[in-house]
């Protein structure tokens, strides 16, 4: 990854595992820790400064997506143009494209949030529920026709988790 994109912030520097694929255009400031088989895309902004970036492993987020003060457990897609301030979202979690999960909301494991749902302050979303509109209303994943965990591994696995080891300029 290109230096010229991480910044520290009050004496903090962004940590990348080396197994971990960051974007030279990606840009990550003070207190961000990426760890392995993660991927992070173009336009991303990670930014640690009134608390952690927490990236965990397989996690993906994609292009423009902006992470502030969030913790981001082990396998976690999130779309592209999602906005996450101040969240926490559970392992094997989906989130859509250009959907908002707000201040102190923790989405629970095994979720999908679908594109453009907003998520309240201060909300909890139940493990394995399915979330949409605005603002959020929840459902259990049980009771739709949503099959989480194949989107998960159509999206996370396979294709997906080696499309960014062929994008051999984009990543260093």
């Amino acid at each position: 990854m290109v230096d010229s994109r991480t910044y520290a912030f009050e004496g903090t520097q962004p940590t990348v595992d080396d197994a971990a694929a960051v974007s030279r255009e990606a840009t990550l400031v003070g207190d961000v820790r990426i760890d392995a088989d993660a991927s992070v895309w173009p336009g991303v902004v990670l930014r640690g400064d009134i608390g952690p970036v927490r990236v965990g492993e397989q996690a993906h987020i994609g292009d423009n997506a902006t992470i502030h003060a969030s913790t981001l457990a082990d396998r976690v897609m999130i779309g592209h143009g999602a906005v996450l301030n101040e969240a926490t979202v559970e392992e094997g979690t989906l989130i859509g494209f250009n959907a908002t999960v707000n201040t102190e909301s923790t989405v629970g494991a095994g979720s999908v949030v679908a594109a453009g749902t907003v998520i309240p302050d201060e909300y909890d979303i139940p493990p394995e529920s399915f979330a949409r509109g605005v603002p959020a209303k929840i459902t259990p994943l049980e009771e739709t026709g949503v099959d989480a965990k194949a989107i998960f591994e159509e999206f996370s696995s396979g294709e997906y988790t080696n499309l960014a080891g062929r994008h051999e300029e984009l990543f260093d």
